[in-house]
């Protein structure tokens, strides 16, 4: 296990199935629209089919601050409608909010809050009787970690005192749960250890859903601790029994590269592993499905005046409008995730009537890009207070600016690699010009800090800007 099902900054996964078909929710936070849904029939291969969050009624527009806005999301189908459950930190004092949809690629209703459940990670089941349960991480001093309660999912109303459940096993930071009904036994699943190294699945069982809850006996089920496995972090699980009787199951995990402590820098993506049960217990078999590297390469010529769902922006739905076929006009920022390890990302922009800036970022503080102003390109480094201007170049209104996240060499005495990558930024024309590879580790979670990836887009820091093409490809 890899290879990611969903890479790219694609933290917290959920999925469901509805007869053959598998859809699957991953966190979005600060991103506009909010929570990408996707859909497959072999858990393999995914399309991403919209959001669930697209609309200010459903997610109100903020200032885009770095690991603000959705957290992590459960998504459920249950009497002939889909039900997600999610948390925006910004408004956390609201409770967490249910949204529901007859098809998950949209549209989804405007959200129902559950008052007094502060916290994290909410989770929904219904029990045998058709009784709805809420699950979270509960923040409440007075009533701290795994707590549940029964409401009504139309109004948020709770139908019963919140009870804590189960704890975990002693690791940090016990969140998202999700419970199940299998065999007789509910199962509560939990995420342990907190969402860097030492981060893992547990597992424990009650016969009744308030418990007493027992620990699965070869807990954590899941977790790459310790280890020198290339894929880290391994953590936020969800079940799902699939179309044939089997059982699999997503989770996050992070790719890190470089020297140690190594460095990640296109956040939390999603894997996949298949699932025995063993005795009454869930046993995780990590190599059970063949997943392959992809080519996500795609161009973007704006042709429709329809955005591809790829393209989001911090704080609030992008801001475009169309003059013509290929003339996408953008007046603030759109961006794009990062899926691969290796990339090259290309913008052709018209900035005769603005300043923009071709930019990857982590989040406004750590960023490098090439800003065009209609007669110089500018190659800048953003690491957290530091801001240094490179090199400028004498340019058009018309550029096309590159950038690529390229392999390391091997350097040093040892003939190791120190970076994750090196960053490229460019400016194309009659005679390429390079002006500089840049150490990418100032662009991963382990410098910048906080829940996100990298993102590679557009920022019109004045006036408006015409769009020609986004060009993306896999590989250096």
């Amino acid at each position: 296990m890899t290879v990611p099902i969903v890479p790219g900054f694609h933290p917290d996964p959920s999925i469901c199935r509805v007869g053959d078909t598998y859809y699957l929710a991953n966190s979005s936070f600060e991103y506009v629209p909010g929570v990408p849904i996707r859909r497959s029939t072999d858990l393999v291969s995914w399309e991403l089919v919209g959001h669930a969050l697209t609309r200010p009624s459903q997610l109100p527009p903020g200032e885009g601050a770095a690991d603000t806005g959705i957290f992590a999301p459960t998504l459920r189908h249950h009497d002939g409608r889909f039900h997600l459950v999610t948390t925006n930190i910004l408004e956390a004092h609201r409770g967490h909010l249910i949204v529901t949809a007859e098809d998950p690629a949209g549209p989804w209703s405007d959200p129902v809050h559950v008052p007094g459940t502060d916290g994290i990670d909410p989770d929904l089941c219904w029990d045998d009787a058709g009784g709805c349960h809420l699950t979270w991480a509960s923040f409440r001093p007075e009533r701290p970690g795994i707590t549940s309660v029964p409401i009504d999912p139309a109004t948020g109303a709770m139908l019963a005192e919140p009870r804590p459940l189960w704890n975990g096993t002693g690791l940090a930071a016990p969140e998202g749960p999700h419970l199940y009904r299998v065999d007789g036994w509910w199962y509560l699943l939990l995420a342990e250890g907190g969402t860097e190294r030492g981060h893992a699945v547990t597992i424990a069982r009650a016969r009744a859903i308030d418990g007493p809850y027992e620990p699965a006996p070869a807990n954590p089920i899941l977790t790459h601790r310790s280890t020198t496995h290339p894929v880290q972090n391994t953590g936020h699980a969800d079940l799902v029994e699939c179309a044939d009787g089997s059982w699999a199951m997503v989770h996050l995990g992070v790719r890190p590269r470089g020297k140690t402590p190594q460095f990640h820098v296109n956040g939390r993506e999603t894997f996949l592993a298949g699932v025995d049960w063993v005795d009454g217990w869930p046993v995780v078999i990590e190599d059970r499905y063949r997943v392959s590297p992809e080519d996500h390469s795609f161009t973007d010529g704006f042709a429709s005046a329809e955005l591809h769902p790829r393209w989001v922006a911090p704080g609030a739905a992008p801001v475009t409008r169309w003059t013509g076929p290929g003339e996408l006009v953008l007046t603030r920022t759109l961006l794009t995730r990062a899926l691969d390890e290796y990339w090259t990302a290309v913008a052709r922009l018209d900035v005769s009537s603005g300043t923009a800036r071709f930019v990857v970022r982590i989040d406004d503080r750590h960023w490098y890009g090439l800003t065009a102003d209609g007669s110089t390109v500018t190659a800048t480094l953003a690491i957290g207070p530091a801001r240094e201007v490179v090199t400028t170049v004498a340019a058009g209104p018309v550029v096309v600016l590159r950038i690529r996240a390229r392999r390391p060499p091997a350097s040093g005495p040892f003939r190791e690699v120190t970076e994750p990558d090196l960053i490229e930024l460019s400016v194309l024309g009659e005679e390429d010009q390079v002006l500089g590879a840049f150490d990418g580790r100032y662009l991963s979670t382990e410098v910048a800090a906080g829940f996100t990836g990298r993102m590679i887009g557009v920022e019109v820091l004045a006036g408006s800007v015409p769009l020609h093409e986004f060009r993306y490809s896999t590989g250096r």
